[in-house]
């Protein structure tokens, strides 16, 4: 019986991680490490500044690992995924604006 089970996970972890590897899993993973990194920098520069601040570059991060992500749901037609990467891109987009607004106001530019 315990051989059996650790032959079927062996064999699930083979088939996911090994068989199924195309350029959409490695396109994936891409957007996934797009994603993450969106952490290591707010870390980072909450580590720094010695509060919690989250930087310029985690929209970016996220933006980009968000539209990667979405791209790879689509393919696997995913929608749990594509909704969450959809939604996710809205918000993405909306605080960049919201600092570009902020940022403009600052210089004493006329609002848009």
């Amino acid at each position: 019986m315990l051989v059996d089970l650790s032959n079927a996970v062996g064999g699930y972890l083979h088939q996911v991680f090994v068989q199924s590897w195309d350029g959409w899993v490695i396109l994936g993973f891409f957007g996934q490490l797009l994603f993450t990194a969106r952490f290591l920098v707010q870390w980072v520069a909450s580590e720094r500044a010695g509060r919690s601040v989250i930087p310029l570059a985690f929209w970016f991060f996220s933006l980009g690992g968000g539209a990667v992500l979405l791209i790879y749901a689509l393919y696997r037609a995913d929608p749990v995924f594509i909704l969450g990467q959809g939604l996710g891109l809205f918000i993405y987009v909306r605080n960049l604006v919201l600092i570009r607004k902020e940022a403009r106001a600052r210089a004493g530019e006329p609002p848009r």
